[in-house]
């Protein structure tokens, strides 16, 4: 039945393509949209977190620090299990970096505490000796913009379908909404979020501010970092 393409040479390598990519595609699309799926508990970032994204990316942390674990064994000594493409699921945009003048980042909250964060980001050269990261004392001082955090939020919930307005497990065991009803709900959230962060911080400056209702960026900062996991 196919003989004649033996004689044409052109077209018998053209078949056999279009059947190794056709068998290709079926083997790898389906595993490869397995895997791009959101891992079992993880969960989109609250608004804090989400802000303190913000600030992070705004100070070109992800400059310095990647967010990426390679699956071999000098990595997952120090920096804990390999990522997983469904890791990143949530994220936008994807901080996973190629450079890193600092340590990845990727389960940093699974090691690092709010204290040591704050005595970090206000000196690092105390705390880790010989430290060339410079320190921020701006993020003692300014405060996130939530407004900016909740458009972002209800922006992505719709075009993307990232469950913020859903109840999503996290990998504490914990089931919660991400996302306020609405600006005003977002903002409370927020703040009984920060006021859990600033009470492990020493600062007397972040305490009167989340008292009186602002949210330091470092406070921010630390709730995403802390949810590295």
């Amino acid at each position: 039945m196919f003989h004649w393409l033996e004689k044409h040479p052109f077209l018998f390598s053209v078949g056999v393509f279009v059947v190794i990519a056709f068998a290709g595609l079926i083997e790898i699309v389906p595993n490869f949209a397995q895997a791009s799926r959101p891992v079992v508990g993880t969960a989109p970032y609250s608004t804090l977190e989400l802000a303190g994204r913000h600030v992070y990316i705004k100070n070109s942390c992800n400059a310095c620090h990647s967010q990426l674990i390679r699956p071999f064994k000098a990595e997952t000594d120090r920096y804990g299990h390999y990522s997983l493409s469904g890791e990143y699921a949530y994220d936008r945009p994807f901080l996973w970096g190629s450079k890193r003048t600092g340590p990845d980042l990727m389960r940093v909250g699974n090691y690092r505490t709010t204290d040591w964060h704050e005595h970090h980001m206000k000196n690092p050269e105390e705390v880790v000796p010989k430290s060339i990261m410079p320190a921020y004392p701006w993020m003692f001082e300014n405060t996130v913009d939530i407004d900016t955090v909740y458009a972002e939020q209800l922006t992505v919930s719709k075009v993307f379908s990232v469950p913020y307005n859903k109840a999503v497990p996290t990998k504490d065991g914990s089931v919660t909404v991400k996302m306020g009803k609405d600006l005003e709900d977002a903002k409370a959230m927020a703040l009984e979020e920060a006021k859990i962060v600033a009470a492990d911080m020493k600062d007397p400056r972040v305490k009167a501010a989340v008292e009186a209702g602002e949210i330091p960026e470092i406070v921010a900062l630390i709730a995403y970092l802390n949810s590295l996991k």
